[in-house]
């Protein structure tokens, strides 16, 4: 199957950038957004402030995404404090929503203790950071249910039993950080192996696993919910999924959306993002998204390739370009500004 054709500009973005000026009717602040756009940041070399929004402002990034620790390793370092109010200085200044992805190492539903008391520490230190910083939220993956029962069976059961066990404490404590503790934001997977959660109607039991806590979120990946079966190239293929999202968990857990395209076709189980527009997915999908009322408010943050091995990479230029098209689209979704 042929990826869709991409139309879009190579040159700057046509928006405006994080701690540009926010007084202008051509470029009104983030929080007016209706879903601002923006993307993953790198944070290496000069940190939060120095690398992150440096790279934001290259981009046009109306929302940002960070680690604040190695995505692949237990690490969970302090960080720098005068980075860390650097950087939630500078985001509130510019209404900029900010979120942390937690490590990919975390899986509460691994038959190994180690695994699991890694994974709790680890994502305990990526909400204590994310609060410090001012995030919005914390992105986690689902898991999967790694190992087999006693009897040779699935261990789905006992993963999620697991997740309650796990992840419920981890909720209590963000009880005791106030109104302005940050989201837990489930981010359903690709479909691979044992996955816990791929389809958005397996977001309904792993939410009542945490009892609905008020601050579990939900971070829609498009790339992983194609890669899982829902059609989101259909003609009504992104209302259908964001229908059954609503249904899982009901309104206003939708508080994120990592908006990538996809290499591979529908169902194909495979986690390899693509541009905006450069895939199987295509631009219309997107600015389908943008118009449905289950998005109202949400940021979307790309993923997508970032060109770092292109011949001739310019640092920031596929990133640009894909805002510059999201932005597009969201111009013609309609409206832009907040109801």
């Amino acid at each position: 199957m042929q990826a869709r054709e991409r139309s879009r500009s190579a040159g700057p973005s046509a928006g405006h950038g994080i701690l540009a000026p926010m007084d202008s009717a051509a470029h009104p602040p983030s929080a007016a957004l209706r879903n601002p756009v923006g993307a993953h940041v790198p944070v290496a070399a000069r940190g939060l402030a120095g690398t992150g929004l440096a790279y934001a402002r290259k981009v046009g990034a109306e929302a940002v995404q960070v680690f604040v620790a190695n995505p692949r390793g237990w690490a969970t370092p302090e960080g720098n404090p005068a980075q860390d109010e650097e950087f939630r200085t500078a985001c509130a200044a510019a209404g900029i929503p900010a979120y942390v992805h937690a490590p990919y190492l975390i899986n509460f539903g691994s038959d190994s203790g180690a695994t699991r008391a890694r994974s709790a520490e680890s994502l305990r230190h990526s909400l204590l950071r994310a609060h410090r910083i001012g995030a919005l939220g914390v992105v986690v993956h689902t898991g999967s249910a790694v190992g087999r029962a006693a009897d040779g069976g699935s261990r789905y059961a006992a993963a999620m039993a697991q997740v309650r066990e796990d992840v419920r404490p981890l909720l209590d404590e963000l009880d005791v950080l106030g109104e302005d503790a940050p989201w837990l934001l489930l981010e359903p997977t690709a479909g691979q192996g044992s996955s816990l959660c791929s389809r958005m109607e397996d977001l309904a039991a792993y939410a009542a696993a945490l009892d609905h806590h008020p601050k579990v979120g939900v971070c829609l990946d498009t790339c992983h919910a194609f890669a899982a079966g829902h059609d989101l190239a259909a003609p009504d293929g992104v209302g259908r999924t964001l229908d059954a999202l609503v249904a899982a968990v009901g309104p206003g857990r939708l508080r994120l959306i990592h908006a990538n395209d996809s290499m591979d076709v529908v169902g194909a189980r495979k986690d390899r993002h693509a541009n905006i527009g450069a895939g199987h997915i295509g631009a219309d999908a997107f600015r389908t998204l943008l118009a449905h009322p289950a998005t109202e408010g949400v940021p979307l943050i790309i993923e997508t390739p970032d060109g770092r091995h292109d011949p001739d990479r310019v640092e920031g230029a596929r990133h640009t370009a894909d805002l510059d098209l999201l932005k597009r689209l969201r111009t013609e979704a309609g409206p832009v500004l907040r109801r």
